[in-house]
């Protein structure tokens, strides 16, 4: 029996689940506008644990989603993960934030992409299958009327996340499918972790960083 504690921060979306042999017991997220992170984020952890009945202690593993995302969201969580990981004396799991989107959608048949919000036109995005298998490398792209034109050639493509909203105003192609109003969430990272607490495939606490994709730039107010 595995109990996990799953902590999602990349984007908006402040999400904690406690999971146990990849079923989510509790979640508790706060998708508001806002960055909330640095208020809610232990808040959301003491409170799953006592809706559960479970003590810290009592769990196998700590996962976070490692990104990409936004830079400070991605800190807080990551911070939090490893610091629960030292007090507790527990291993970290890293869940690909993009990976973990892509499996709010259920298809048949297509192709699966999951974007994150960047700046101007831009989008963090990846490809998966219809049996959820990545068929492309994360990257940054600016968003043109032909991306993923290949992909739209070949059939229905299910875009999902927060660069949903920017791209449905520029490509137009009649394969495109939008799913609207979904953000990273802890409770999809709840087989996702354990698949890989299965595989003891964890992360060196000491050394562990997000994977931003791109250098933080800080913006100066005007």
């Amino acid at each position: 029996m595995a109990l996990l504690l799953n902590i999602e921060t990349a984007t908006t979306n402040c999400s904690v689940s406690l999971s146990k042999d990849g079923e989510t017991l509790v979640l508790k997220e706060d998708n508001s506008l806002g960055y909330s992170h640095a208020e809610t984020l232990h808040l959301f952890i003491d409170e799953v644990f006592k809706r559960a009945e479970i003590k810290p202690s009592k769990i196998n593993a700590v996962a976070v989603s490692k990104g990409p995302g936004s830079y400070t969201g991605l800190r807080i969580g990551v911070s939090s993960a490893k610091g629960l990981c030292y007090a507790l004396n527990k291993p970290l799991i890293a869940i690909d934030t993009l990976e973990s989107l892509a499996n709010q959608v259920k298809i048949d048949k297509g192709y699966i992409v999951p974007m994150l919000d960047a700046r101007r036109l831009e989008v963090y995005s990846s490809v998966y299958d219809n049996n959820l298998k990545q068929v492309r490398d994360i990257k940054a792209e600016i968003l043109e009327e032909t991306s993923f034109d290949n992909y739209l050639k070949q059939g229905l493509v299910y875009f999902i996340g927060s660069g949903v909203e920017k791209t449905k105003s520029i490509i137009k192609h009649p394969n495109a499918v939008f799913v609207e109003n979904k953000l990273p969430s802890a409770n999809e990272m709840s087989s996702l972790a354990e698949l890989k607490h299965k595989k003891s495939d964890t992360e060196d606490v000491a050394y562990f960083e997000p994977y931003y994709l791109k250098d933080f730039v800080a913006i100066k107010k005007a």
